[in-house]
């Protein structure tokens, strides 16, 4: 059986793009006008093979009809408007954890990870991600209690102290889903996807939340263990595309965010890929979040291995990602990304000349 899938590309920006909408020669991504595209890459797939070919979107009368009826579904998707993160959102990393792969140690006092909040939150974080265990290649579990000890007390007070910042917790347990819900948190960040612990789907059936569909491949102990992919990108779009069906069950099952994982279960030639079509989920119809800061691929391509001297590595892959549309990005470096952000899209929305970029 063959299956299609839609992927956005060529993309205008700007002054350009907003012209091109106007006069119905492109599409915006996601609703906004400020990024636009006029053409479409179509991927077929079946147990043996994967194809893809670039249609402008001037000719998709020509496509046979199947393909065209699937194909006007997902634009629909893709040009439909988010409904909350329709604007760009930086997400700063508050890892309370020992052994985190980049800052383990640095952030994991009281004091310390106050004082961090507030400089994110200065630098110009709009979400503050907790977590209290971490997920690099190779860690071991935390025991529920010592995870709560080291974040409730950020969990707690985060909110009164900031009640127009997001608060999201990283965590794979549903007893500090339970927890932070109670708290008044907004984002449940589990890289599990609610499958480490039974109990999660039913914590958060009934909660006002958003839920990150997070994938990896295997465990945070196996996941690096020479991973594989039929096909990469279209094995990730049947798994968001499976994981959202199964939250259509619960109460809220339009509060979702997608974030492909990159670096859980992937190597070098699996994230560039992920990177380089990312637009493909956005005909899922939900905002994309990508967590790229830091890590291993940078060092792989730069030949960079402290974590800390990866910030330029991390910069690119926002801006191109960005480039095509995503909408939430998870870093360590709020200040400076947040700088990048800024210079970008001012380059882009105010030049006057016809800018074309195209992303195929």
């Amino acid at each position: 059986m063959q299956k299609y899938y839609t992927r956005a590309c060529n993309f205008y920006y700007g002054i350009l793009s907003k012209e091109l909408v106007k006069k119905k020669l492109s599409l915006p991504l996601c609703g906004n006008k400020n990024i636009s595209f006029d053409k479409i890459e179509i991927f077929s797939r079946n147990k043996k093979n994967v194809n893809s070919k670039i249609v402008d979107l001037k000719k998709l009368k020509f496509l046979p009809k199947t393909i065209k009826k699937k194909v006007l579904i997902d634009i629909k998707k893709i040009i439909s408007k988010r409904k909350i993160f329709s604007q760009t959102h930086i997400m700063g990393i508050l890892n309370m954890t020992p052994d985190s792969f980049s800052d383990g140690g640095k952030y994991n006092k009281k004091d310390k990870a106050l004082k961090r909040i507030k400089e994110m939150i200065n630098g110009g974080a709009d979400i503050i991600d907790v977590g209290g265990e971490s997920t690099r290649p190779g860690s071991k579990v935390v025991p529920q209690k010592d995870e709560w000890t080291r974040t409730k007390d950020i969990i707690k007070n985060f909110k009164k102290k900031y009640p127009k910042i997001l608060l999201s917790i990283d965590t794979r347990k549903s007893q500090i889903m339970s927890y932070s819900i109670k708290n008044k948190v907004d984002i449940i960040n589990d890289v599990s996807c609610f499958t480490f612990d039974k109990e999660s789907l039913k914590t958060i059936q009934n909660a006002d939340v958003f839920k990150i569909v997070h994938h990896m491949q295997g465990t945070p102990q196996t996941m690096q263990n020479n991973p594989k992919y039929n096909h990469v990108l279209l094995d990730i779009y049947d798994f968001f595309e499976s994981e959202i069906k199964k939250l259509k069950r619960i109460k809220y099952s339009n509060k979702l965010l997608l974030d492909p994982g990159i670096g859980f279960g992937k190597n070098l030639k699996h994230n560039l890929m992920l990177l380089n079509k990312i637009s493909i989920f956005h005909s899922l119809g939900f905002p994309i979040l990508i967590g790229s800061s830091r890590k291993r691929f940078i060092s792989q391509i730069s030949k960079t291995f402290d974590t800390k001297e990866r910030l330029g590595g991390t910069l690119s892959s926002v801006i191109f990602t960005l480039s095509q549309g995503i909408q939430v990005f998870r870093v360590h470096n709020v200040k400076e990304i947040k700088q990048g952000i800024l210079i970008f899209k001012e380059l882009l929305n105010k030049w006057k000349k016809n800018i074309l970029v195209q992303m195929e």
